[in-house]
């Protein structure tokens, strides 16, 4: 299985293909950036351009995407979440075409998968994924935060699998 994690905005996108292994692997991530001078309707279509080609070239089975963190009614939050929104956006209609399930997770859900503490720091983020995946050095905070979606979305939907098991009487797990 292969999971595209995304880690979506409008000036700058992380993304991160994890194989499950064993053990989990990087298969590639990186940081989609655009100039802020561009009108946000050229970014965006730049960045469904670039999720179109990473889903043609990764053939993911899944993509996961980062939900926009919403603050407590201050103008900056609101419009950092509005443009988080539509860059999120671009992701599910990029992935909806393809035919690819998306699932979503609050940028907590995250951090408490990776470190297990939901107030986890960029950096903290950033050395338990190059830890995880063997990376020789820690990858930009964007890439790192998408790596870091994808991992929560193969812990998440393990965690699932196990629940959702039958115990049969005289069968070890």
């Amino acid at each position: 299985m292969l999971v595209l994690g995304i880690d979506p905005g409008t000036i700058k996108m992380g993304y991160g293909l994890v194989g499950i292994g064993p053990p989990i692997r990087a298969e590639d991530y990186g940081v989609i950036g655009l100039p802020r001078s561009m009108e946000i309707e050229h970014r965006l279509y730049q960045m469904y351009t670039h999720i179109q080609n990473l889903i043609h070239v990764f053939s993911p089975d899944v993509v996961a995407v980062e939900e926009p963190f919403v603050g407590r009614g201050e103008r900056q939050y609101a419009k950092s979440a509005m443009a988080i929104g539509q860059a999120q956006g671009l992701v599910l209609i990029g992935a909806a075409s393809q035919g690819i399930p998306v699932l979503r997770y609050a940028p907590t859900q995250v951090k408490q998968s990776i470190v297990d503490y939901g107030g986890a720091s960029k950096l903290q983020i950033q050395e338990t994924v190059c830890s995880l995946l063997n990376l020789g050095s820690n990858p930009d905070s964007d890439a790192a935060d998408a790596l870091a979606i994808a991992i929560c979305h193969i812990s998440q939907s393990q965690s699932r699998d196990i629940l959702s098991r039958e115990i049969v009487p005289g069968q070890e797990r």
